[in-house]
């Protein structure tokens, strides 16, 4: 045998032990994987990328002050332009004056809102509706402007809604001065002020000033129709909202501007609009004699009637139109002197008010007819008791200290020695 015969055959055994090897080797390895799953190496899978959180959409149909005003840092005058264009159409004759009297015009809008005012949305943009009417392209009617509450044109729609401000008013600066003040119609009516500081009126003379911006609201009077929407035939004598129990606040300029105008020179102006205008601010402490479900059985849609109820902090039943409550004198009940419109806590009746110099609700006994009296006694012999008379929510409760210290102390009886 030759040499290149001998060295292809140790080739060739080579070439088979090499095979062999790596054979076994996958075999022990197979055997290795089967006996010890959990040595087996995986990779491991990639990752699924959670999707962003969804920045929550923005109702363009619901126009938003504190959005402007306290993120956007907007101005008054950036949006409203003192007086509208249209202040002496909105008024007939020599009732017309200098008014923000218009929704700001779409040049203050498209600098932010480009691309809402263009979106392909039909029959038009949402952002439109907050003030045309049919939010059609070819119905650019708009609705009456909020400020134009002592406008009554049939022809134009009011938009229902609860301001988001607050208006800061010191009464006491006022009482005196607004009775003598009322809008007239001659060429002095802008000059017109007397600098009369507020002073105690008599118990039998209610200032001329308070009804000029508190009316009774939908007052029964002479109709036979006494309550705000029918209650059922079985109401007895439970509750049930009568009408006249609210009184207005004032829903536009015409008493304010009498005074402060351009002409007289008495500030506030009004292209001042944040001087009287503040944001109002949610009070999580404040406790309101009012339930949302009752009035929602009773039916009550009324936005002003709504506002006024929800923010009663005192007697949610009392009703100004009610017993002799229209000849007491106004001042008897509201101590505008330490009025704060801004903190509502400093509006809130007092309770012996109630008891007043007849001692109507509030006697020295219950046999005096007082019916706080009654209620208290009642609430003493059974705590489930419910106070009915004045209030709403708060009569579950128990009697608060003030109440039981409004009824007045009897003299101590003399004794003989």
């Amino acid at each position: 045998m030759g040499r290149e015969q001998i060295r292809n055959r140790k080739s060739g055994f080579h070439y088979y032990v090499v095979f062999a090897a790596l054979l076994l080797l996958c075999f022990v390895t197979g055997e290795s994987s089967s006996a010890s799953p959990q040595r087996r190496v995986s990779r491991a899978s990639p990752q699924k990328k959670l999707p962003a959180p969804k920045t929550p959409r923005v109702d363009y149909l619901r126009f938003s002050h504190p959005t402007h005003v306290e993120q956007e840092k907007l101005a008054c005058d950036s949006c409203h332009k003192v007086p509208s264009k249209n202040w002496k159409e909105v008024r007939a004759g020599n009732a017309a004056f200098p008014d923000v009297s218009d929704f700001p015009e779409h040049s203050s809008c498209l600098n932010c809102h480009r691309q809402q005012f263009f979106a392909r949305e039909r029959p038009a943009p949402l952002i439109c509706a907050n003030c045309h009417v049919k939010n059609s392209p070819r119905d650019t009617s708009r609705y009456l402007f909020p400020s134009l509450g002592d406008v009554s044109d049939p022809a134009k729609q009011r938009r229902e809604f609860v301001s988001e401000f607050a208006v800061a008013f010191p009464h006491d600066k006022h009482i005196d001065v607004v009775g003598l003040n009322t809008p007239r119609t001659d060429d002095n009516a802008r000059a017109l002020f007397v600098n009369v500081s507020f002073q105690e009126k008599k118990k039998d003379a209610t200032p001329a000033s308070c009804p000029v911006c508190h009316q009774t609201y939908q007052p029964q009077g002479n109709s036979s129709e006494e309550f705000v929407t029918k209650p059922p035939n079985s109401i007895g004598d439970n509750f049930w909202l009568k009408r006249g129990t609210f009184k207005t606040i004032p829903n536009s300029h015409a008493a304010c501007f009498t005074c402060h105008n351009a002409d007289s020179g008495i500030a506030p102006e009004p292209k001042d609009c944040n001087v009287c205008h503040k944001l109002r601010t949610a009070d999580a402490n404040l406790k309101v004699d009012f339930d949302p479900k009752l009035a929602n059985d009773m039916g009550i849609k009324d936005a002003a009637i709504v506002a006024r109820w929800s923010r009663r902090m005192s007697a949610g039943a009392f009703r100004h139109e009610g017993g002799e409550h229209p000849d007491l004198n106004c001042l008897s009940c509201h101590n505008v002197a330490t009025f704060n419109v801004l903190d509502v806590k400093t509006l809130k009746v007092p309770v012996r008010s109630c008891g007043g110099a007849e001692g109507c609700h509030v006697t020295a006994t219950t046999d005096d007819g007082g019916i706080l009296n009654f209620e208290i006694d009642q609430k003493k012999k059974d705590p489930a008791f419910v106070c009915t008379k004045c209030h709403i929510v708060f009569g579950k409760e128990a009697v608060p200290e003030n109440h039981q210290a409004a009824i007045p102390t009897l003299p101590a009886k003399k004794t003989d020695d």
